[in-house]
């Protein structure tokens, strides 16, 4: 199993037991859904349900978090575009210097990859939510929630030159 860490922060962001592909040499997507978790300890005081009340969706005690989020403890963050660029600007430099440390053949690559994938975000901005490592560190990979087309199926997208691979 690869688990993917950002390369600033050290952060776990994904694995590849959810469905990764990669896009134009630049970005990850990765598959995720949302799924039922119980919260808390399950206290059972030995009563028998009402026949009243009918099973309104979720049960107590449960809620519904997206599996990558929850399993890699990624924490929710908000932008406006003019700030979402500042990050960006200062993150992709920092990418940058240390590719030309780790990986010098791939920082032209990242710089022309990168811009262009940029401008796809900044034009549908709206679109995406935002989230951050466990650790919050503002200077980290801020990964990226959008839905498919279809308008239900969530995925997370991650710079890939902002991530190492780690076997384990």
């Amino acid at each position: 199993m690869l688990l993917y860490e950002d390369i600033l922060t050290g952060d776990e962001m994904f694995s590849d037991a959810f469905p990764v592909k990669l896009v134009d040499d630049i970005v990850y997507e990765v598959d995720c859904q949302l799924v039922t978790v119980k919260m808390g300890a399950d206290v059972d005081i030995g009563a028998n349900p009402s026949t009243e009340e009918q099973d309104e969706g979720l049960e107590e005690g449960t809620t519904q978090v997206n599996n990558v989020a929850h399993s890699f403890r990624l924490q929710a963050t908000t932008f406006d575009k003019k700030s979402f660029l500042t990050y960006l600007k200062g993150y992709m430099k920092a990418v940058k210097t240390k590719l030309g440390e780790t990986k010098p053949d791939r920082v032209e690559a990242f710089e022309k990859g990168a811009q262009a994938y940029a401008k796809k975000i900044v034009a549908n901005f709206k679109d995406f939510e935002f989230y951050t490592g466990e650790s919050m560190n503002p200077e980290g990979m801020v990964a990226l929630l959008n839905y498919r087309a279809d308008g239900i199926t969530p995925y997370f997208t991650f710079w890939r030159d902002g991530l190492k691979e780690v076997k384990l």
